[in-house]
């Protein structure tokens, strides 16, 4: 079953000239030498040498790389036809590069990994900056479901590009603590007879090698510090948003008690008022001016209690007011959007 399988390919070659066919399986193995479980691509992202043939995955770009050319493999309705044609073409026949080919084909994918990922960062880390500076603001009573909502979807889309990030770095990494790894990406150091002058010269392609991967290392490690970094801002956040709300919380709660101490004032001498509302004949009644005293002493002794719970509640109970770190939060916020906008 496996010899009847297809698979869509685009050639580079080394002019940067563009061919696009189908061929089967196993006879794109028996050509570049490869077993068929070389081409499984199993990883996310790996960069391994076979038989002097570079096979990389990066995400869903499959690519094998030859000393003569580079084949792109299962390319139709990835979204790459655009960068493919393009850019990939134009990067592969510059001749402003002296090293072999697959240098220009293996830093043309990494750069192309490594513009993906920070395209990835560019498109939340505004939105996640402009929700926070919202939610922070001290003066809402109440969080936004909407914007808590926008919040939570572009936090997990931080977080699979931290793990992208990551991965990819693991695989960099991987490559570059093994010297007979870097050898093996070099494909034709041992084959052109130029590139073993050049060796004997001085010109270490090995070396060279380990640089282009370590400056697409050190770019997917910044990458992964702004993730970190902007990661580590929702936390913090989150922090403020919780005082805040517990801070305007503590408030009507403190009010509620003030209304209920109120009314408990008001009750307790409101008796009074019950007491002589009752059908019973008293020779108070008689006198007019009675009324008024009684409900005179009635709101006076009502504002004595009051005011004496209210002092009570004062010296217990210390009046919160929002966080100041809220305005440094925000101003901070403000700050790395305006940065995140020029």
């Amino acid at each position: 079953m496996v010899s009847f399988v297809c698979i869509s390919q685009m050639k580079f070659d080394k002019e940067g000239n563009v061919t696009s066919f189908e061929k089967k399986k196993t006879e794109l193995c028996q050509e570049l030498s490869l077993q068929t479980r070389d081409l499984r691509f199993q990883h996310h992202t790996s960069l391994t040498a076979r038989n002097n043939c570079i096979i990389i995955r990066m995400e869903t770009l499959r690519a094998v790389v030859t000393p003569q050319c580079l084949l792109v493999l299962d390319f139709r309705g990835l979204g790459l036809e655009r960068w493919l044609v393009l850019e990939l073409a134009h990067q592969l026949a510059s001749h402003t590069n002296p090293l072999p080919f697959e240098f220009r084909a293996l830093e043309a994918i990494l750069q192309h990994r490594v513009s993906a990922l920070q395209a990835r960062l560019n498109e939340v880390h505004p939105v996640i900056l402009d929700t926070l500076e919202s939610l922070v603001d001290p003066k809402l009573l109440s969080a936004d479901r909407t914007k808590l909502h926008v919040l939570l979807q572009n936090s997990k889309s931080l977080s699979e590009l931290e793990t992208d990030i990551r991965v990819f770095k693991d695989s960099m990494l991987k490559i570059l603590d093994e010297d007979e790894i870097i050898e093996e990406l070099c494909l034709t150091k041992w084959t052109d007879p130029r590139v073993l002058e050049e060796s004997s010269l001085g010109i270490d392609h090995a070396e060279e090698m380990e640089l282009l991967l370590e400056n697409y290392y050190m770019q997917a490690e910044e990458l992964g510090n702004d993730t970190r970094e902007l990661k580590g801002l929702i936390d913090d956040s989150e922090s403020v948003i919780f005082i805040n709300l517990d801070s305007h919380r503590n408030v009507m709660m403190r009010l509620n008690l003030q209304l209920t101490m109120g009314t408990f004032s008001l009750s307790l001498f409101g008796l009074m008022g019950v007491a002589f509302g009752m059908n019973l004949m008293s020779s108070f009644e008689e006198d007019p001016r009675v009324f008024w005293l009684v409900t005179g002493f009635m709101f006076l002794g009502s504002g004595l209690i009051w005011r004496r719970l209210l002092s009570f509640l004062g010296r217990h109970l210390e009046p919160t007011s929002p966080p100041p770190v809220a305005h440094a939060h925000t101003r901070t916020i403000t700050f790395l959007f305006r940065n995140s906008s020029s």
